[in-house]
């Protein structure tokens, strides 16, 4: 009896706060586990596709009836499996990437035992050392994304790459964070590449990589076998609304080209989906269009300038006019139509934009129409 009472008996310190917390921190750790591991999938998947695209190019029995085709055949053959990301930019990509970080080699092997011997061997030969200034491939893998990697390879000598490696890690930076350092000569100006101690143990192997990894970034998702639409809790008849304004915006010969839908962009720290995104061949420039069948919020149009600052700074060619976005609101049986600038002159966006661009009479008609359409249904 006194021992089952003392299995049962209370503890005073746990109390209901304490069990949140615990809820909590469990599915905070585990949720950033899950993820972490994911991204390693990934990365150690395009490292081995970059390694098999290697070795064919030096011991393949057929590779002379290839040469200089390779990649674009590879690319072609491929499609027809439906690999996510095996264009024949990206086969390219992953290739450069396993010739970057042949340090990853010993990580990849053990994901892939089948070729771990040949995949040590090929990473001894070619990097027989590693300096002390160089994360390992562990904690390369471990705390970095592709997209962090994809950016780090194209960087030379070693010892400035080495540097940003260290610094993602120290930093926690984004991948956008990462670029824009590297754009703006962070090694070169900072002067901390003399001052920072070249050892590895510099950076902390056990960063919190949380903000910087997310399942929600496409590569992931098409990793996965998942769409980025599909997890934008897009309804069927907000789709439909996609489909109606897609073509009707066509139809309307203003010389809009149609590119993408549901594009996503990566501003700040916040991931957005342009619903449809053209291009106008009379303005040269992008055009955002973002539908909006719920309540209207100045979040919505606030949003949507800051993507097209983001394509204005990142997606304008030299010969480019500055893109414009155009926030369409369905209201009842009525359209709310609001532009999003970025910065442009209202002038010259009123004497040269606005008459090349559908107008708020347009789009309510398409809405009336469109509505009613539904409705019938």
């Amino acid at each position: 009896m006194s021992g089952n009472s003392s299995r049962t008996r209370r503890q005073p310190d746990f109390t209901f706060d304490r069990l949140l917390g615990a809820i909590e921190e469990i599915h905070h750790h585990l949720v950033t586990q899950a993820t972490q591991a994911i991204h390693a999938s990934l990365t150690l998947r395009n490292w081995l596709i970059g390694y098999q695209i290697e070795n064919y190019r030096r011991v393949g029995a057929d590779y002379f009836r290839y040469r200089d085709r390779l990649i674009d055949e590879l690319a072609t053959a491929l499609r027809r499996y439906g690999l996510a990301r095996c264009d024949r930019r990206e086969l390219y990509r992953y290739r450069q990437f396993y010739l970057a970080y042949p340090r990853i080699a010993e990580v990849a092997a053990a994901s892939w035992p089948s070729i771990q011997s040949v995949v040590k061997t090929t990473a001894t030969v070619a990097a027989p050392t590693l300096s002390a200034s160089q994360l390992t491939g562990k904690v390369l893998v471990g705390h970095l994304s592709f997209d962090h990697l994809a950016e780090l390879m194209e960087i030379d000598p070693p010892r400035k790459r080495a540097f940003y490696e260290r610094e993602c890690l120290r930093g926690r930076w984004s991948a956008r964070t990462l670029r824009r350092k590297i754009a703006g000569l962070y090694y070169e100006l900072a002067d901390l590449a003399e001052d920072r101690p070249q050892d590895a143990e510099g950076a902390p192997a056990d960063a919190d990589a949380e903000s910087r990894l997310t399942v929600r970034d496409p590569g992931i998702l098409e990793f996965l076998g998942l769409k980025p639409r599909e997890v934008i809790e897009k309804t069927d008849q907000e789709e439909q609304w996609l489909d109606a304004l897609e073509a009707f915006l066509l139809d309307l010969d203003y010389g809009l080209c149609f590119e993408t839908r549901q594009k996503h962009l990566l501003v700040g720290d916040a991931h957005c989906f342009i619903d449809l995104v053209f291009y106008h061949r009379l303005l040269k420039c992008h055009v955002l269009v973002e539908f909006q069948p719920a309540e209207f919020g100045h979040e919505n149009i606030t949003q949507l300038d800051a993507c097209v600052a983001w394509y204005r700074e990142g997606m304008m060619a030299e010969d480019d006019n500055p893109p414009v976005g155009i926030l369409i609101h369905a209201r009842q049986h009525r359209a709310r139509v609001e532009y999003a600038l970025a910065g442009l002159d209202r002038r010259l966006f009123v004497s040269r934009y606005q008459p090349a661009l559908p107008g708020d009479r347009e789009l309510q008609r398409f809405v009336e129409q469109t509505r009613t359409l539904f409705d019938s249904t």
